[in-house]
């Protein structure tokens, strides 16, 4: 089902791969890219709609080296990835993990990790691979859900489309640390550092019709 990793666990850089500034920023090992995917359920891919760039937000798994993402059949970007020359596509992944807070205005930022995979995206057909692309999907988003829901019956499958992505031309991009303020500024009255950000779960909501005989399950109450 899915590709080999680049000779030496790393993947080949490209001229789109290769920023155009901090370049120290970047890199293409396999071990990091598979963490931030890991890491997030949200993407947004990128494609171009009528010669004009259209962006979506949408969910996505990786199963190995290939990535899959999910909508209705009626979406126009699903329906042109079944095309044979597929979908050319650029999808990111990002996690926002700190507020770099400088002296200087000019020098504030973010720490982040993100992805960036360009490629061209198939609509998966094959009842089985898509059957395990789907279930792949709701696993990755919540551990243990996948075996503690209803399967898609026939009507459901037919108005879902998979699409599948190849980890080929891919890179990661990681800024972490403190503040990089010029040593003129050392010296001015303001508080620097970062200001972490870090994503958390809230207290599972029971639906207004379920049975109050059906508890929350471990994988949910363990978040």
């Amino acid at each position: 089902m899915s590709s080999s990793p680049s000779v030496s666990d790393t993947y080949i850089a490209t001229d789109r791969t290769v920023p155009t500034r901090i370049r120290k920023h970047a890199s293409y090992d396999c071990e990091l890219v598979h963490s931030i995917l890991d890491a997030g359920y949200l993407c947004h891919l990128g494609f171009v709609r009528d010669g004009a760039p259209v962006v979506l937000p949408t969910l996505y798994a990786r199963v190995g080296e290939r990535l899959y993402a999910h909508g209705s059949t009626g979406s126009r970007p699903l329906r042109d990835a079944g095309q044979d020359a597929g979908l050319a596509v650029c999808l990111t992944v990002t996690h926002m993990d700190g507020i770099v807070l400088a002296r200087s205005a000019v020098h504030h930022a973010i720490n982040y990790r993100c992805v960036i995979v360009h490629g061209v995206a198939r609509q998966v057909t094959e009842p089985t691979e898509r059957a395990a692309a789907l279930a792949a999907l709701i696993e990755h988003i919540v551990p243990g859900r996948a075996a503690d829901s209803c399967p898609a019956d026939a009507r459901e499958l037919a108005a879902t489309a998979v699409i599948a992505l190849d980890l080929r031309e891919v890179s990661a991009k990681v800024r972490a640390g403190g503040p990089n303020d010029d040593p003129e500024d050392l010296a001015l009255p303001h508080w620097a550092g970062v200001l972490p950000v870090v994503r958390t779960y809230g207290q599972p909501a029971p639906a207004d019709d379920l049975d109050p005989a059906i508890t929350v399950p471990g994988y949910l109450s363990a978040r």
